[in-house]
């Protein structure tokens, strides 16, 4: 016979109604009796009919995180922190690629899927300000990245404007004074690259520095090919400069890669800063300093956001503007920091 609610119940003290707040991570439990549940549920074995419970709930237990690509360590790195954040309210994670291609984006928000998920966490690149209306869906939505959209959803930014600017001053701080820039999108408006590469045009133009084009190199796709092709071209341009700000840390990473292969001293002739603090930034060779824009902050508050719009308990839209931090290393000051 299958172990029932009512038998941990028996063997815990307790009501079959703890039991069930015990398993749905309902918060106003006692530790102890909190303990002694979940002691009893591993010495009998219980597990919980996922299906019965969301048949009585009107839900599937699942929410799903659309994301550009997984292959871009950033990406992978948030869906795990997703992932963990969303199983803390007994939530399982449904991960799909968009590619960033319009279409696929666009298919995300339609009502075919409304019946897949509880809500969804979308982090958009194809999509533009033009699209806005397209986010009025039955789905509770909340969407990672930029400030393309003003509404009609919850919104979870990075604070790519001030997390630019202190990379750039930092760089500035150790004497710099002609910073590349690499990963541009020229004729971009909106979206991350131009964010990025705004706040770095003002960090140092109230320093006194005078932007240089020939500085700003640009990059497709952010990868590490494209940010070791960008840099290449630097070096072949003959341009003098002293420091790069890599507007995202695969970018830097395929930058730093060339910068040794043709001799250059990283920071004694050039100084490295990237952006994201993906895991590879602390072990590279030498280690990276990189903006950390707290991934797991932006997670837990992108799934209480969603959960609350899942309940109804929310009216109004919010935006949260995540932390940052800029991680020094031995890519701009030669010792890592004790």
């Amino acid at each position: 016979m299958a172990v029932t609610m009512r038998d941990v119940a028996r063997r815990a003290g307790v009501s079959a109604k703890t039991v069930s707040n015990v398993v749905n991570g309902y918060p106003y439990i006692r530790a102890a009796t909190r303990d002694r549940v979940l002691e009893a549920i591993d010495a009998l074995g219980y597990q919980m009919n996922i299906n019965a419970r969301n048949l009585r709930s009107g839900r599937t237990g699942i929410v799903a995180l659309a994301v550009p690509e997984l292959s871009l360590p950033y990406f992978a790195e948030l869906a795990d922190a997703v992932i963990r954040a969303a199983e803390k309210h007994g939530l399982t994670v449904l991960i799909e690629q968009t590619s960033a291609v319009r279409e696929r984006e666009l298919a995300v928000l339609s009502s075919a899927r409304a019946h897949l998920v509880d809500g969804l966490l979308f982090s958009p690149l194809a999509l533009g300000p033009g699209d806005a209306a397209q986010l009025n869906t039955a789905l509770p939505t909340v969407l990672l990245g930029e400030r393309i959209f003003h509404g009609p959803v919850d919104h979870v930014v990075i604070d790519n404007v001030n997390g630019s600017r202190a990379a750039t001053e930092h760089l500035i701080s150790t004497g710099r004074r002609r910073i590349a820039v690499i990963g541009t999108h020229p004729g971009e408006e909106v979206g991350t690259a131009a964010i990025r590469y705004n706040a770095y045009l003002a960090a140092l133009r109230d320093a006194g520095i005078r932007p240089l084009r020939s500085l700003a190199a640009p990059a497709g796709l952010w990868h590490r090919d494209t940010g070791a092709e960008a840099m290449a071209r630097l070096l072949r341009s003959r341009t003098r400069f002293d420091a790069v700000f890599a507007l995202n840390d695969t970018l830097a990473l395929g930058a730093l890669r060339v910068l040794v292969r043709y001799g250059v001293r990283v920071p004694d002739d050039i100084a490295v800063v990237g952006f994201d603090d993906i895991e590879e930034a602390r072990y590279s060779n030498p280690s990276l300093t990189s903006v950390n824009p707290c991934r797991n902050d932006i997670a837990s508050a992108a799934v209480d956001l969603l959960i609350a719009r899942m309940e109804g308990a929310a009216s109004t839209q919010e935006e949260v503007v995540a932390p940052y931090r800029l991680n020094v290393r031995e890519s701009t000051v030669g010792v890592e920091p004790g």
